[in-house]
């Protein structure tokens, strides 16, 4: 099998990544493990995030990639070429040339770092495509009619809220907030409440299994486990989904802000459009529960949750890929 172009969600808490035709053929964790001592990459992937929090002074879990940015050029380099490698034990290809999906509102620096990355790591070429457009595509959403179509991303380390019309952004808002501030927030919220220190890890599992935007009538709880914050001591405990609501609510009030400041510019033709169509929630985000009823009820605007939203980014990066020609024009920033 042959594959000579990728679409690389190359995103602050996982990486994904598909080959056109072929589908995704990469979805791992975007975090290193590194040597402290030599600076050598020891694991990527997975493999690295089960170190997170237990690894000894020698070895340090790195995520090199925040808030949409490369925060490490080296380890982000070595993080892709782990991952062309991974792929090119599963297909025959030398040098492909890769378009990776990256946040509107990264400067110039920050979009040439993520091309000379993907270069250094073995790309051929390297495009890169503004992630609401990726989203938009991905969600299936006809963006190149003279229309005008509204796309909240919700990821990891970003919040891009954008007004999309013949196949490029019109208005966009980037908040630099995502799915790591609702896991700290789920980690500060136990913390004060119950007095339980939990880990990252724990507090995804609870965004993840009971998460919800508003409050519940019927309450779901589970169970997690810490170290007491007053005596040290290991503590087990039940946090509700109710807990999650109110922990995230900072972090909803900072998208709607995003959302209200987007509806506030974008020109009227084609804020009637938005009204008619309703708002598009995509990214690992916009899976927490109630979250798109939260965002209708204040805004006014239908919402709703794209069919597998945490892979529009990539799969709409996918088809700007087969459709490389129609789309440099317009919505590709070229090396």
């Amino acid at each position: 099998m042959y594959a000579k172009r990728l679409a690389i969600d190359l995103g602050t808490t996982n990486t994904r990544i598909a080959v056109p035709g072929r589908g995704i053929v990469v979805d791992e964790p975007s975090v290193v493990a590194v040597s402290a001592d030599t600076n050598k990459i020891l694991a990527v992937g997975k493999d690295a995030e089960e170190m997170l929090g237990k690894t000894p002074d020698s070895i340090v879990a790195v995520n090199p990639i925040k808030d949409g940015a490369i925060a490490s050029y080296k380890v982000t380099e070595g993080m892709l070429r782990y991952f062309f490698d991974h792929i090119a034990g599963i297909f025959s290809f030398v040098r492909p040339e890769v378009i990776i999906a990256v946040p509107a509102g990264i400067t110039s620096t920050e979009r040439r770092a993520v091309v000379d990355a993907a270069v250094s790591a073995g790309a051929k070429q390297a495009y890169i495509i503004k992630s609401p457009v990726a989203a938009a595509l991905g969600a299936g959403i006809p963006i190149g009619t003279p229309s005008g179509h509204m796309i909240i991303d919700i990821g990891g380390g970003t919040t891009e809220v954008a007004v999309i019309s013949l196949g490029d952004i019109v208005v966009s808002e980037s908040a630099r907030i995502g799915g790591e501030e609702i896991d700290q927030a789920i980690i500060n919220y136990v913390r004060k409440k119950y007095k339980l220190i939990i880990g990252l890890k724990t507090a995804q599992k609870i965004k993840h299994k009971i998460g919800s935007v508003v409050t519940q009538s019927k309450e779901k709880t589970l169970e997690v486990s810490g170290s007491n914050s007053v005596n040290n001591l290991p503590e087990t405990l039940y946090v509700s989904n109710n807990d999650v609501a109110q922990a995230v609510g900072n972090v909803m009030s900072d998208i709607i802000s995003s959302v209200k400041l987007v509806l506030q510019k974008t020109p009227p033709e084609l804020a009637a459009d938005v009204i008619d169509k309703g708002m598009v929630m995509t990214g690992g985000g916009s899976l927490l529960r109630g979250s798109d009823q939260f965002l209708a009820k204040i805004t006014g605007i239908p919402c709703q949750v794209a069919d597998d939203a945490p892979n529009c980014v990539v799969k709409g990066a996918e088809i700007a890929l087969e459709r490389l020609d129609d789309f440099k024009e317009k919505v590709l920033w070229l090396k």
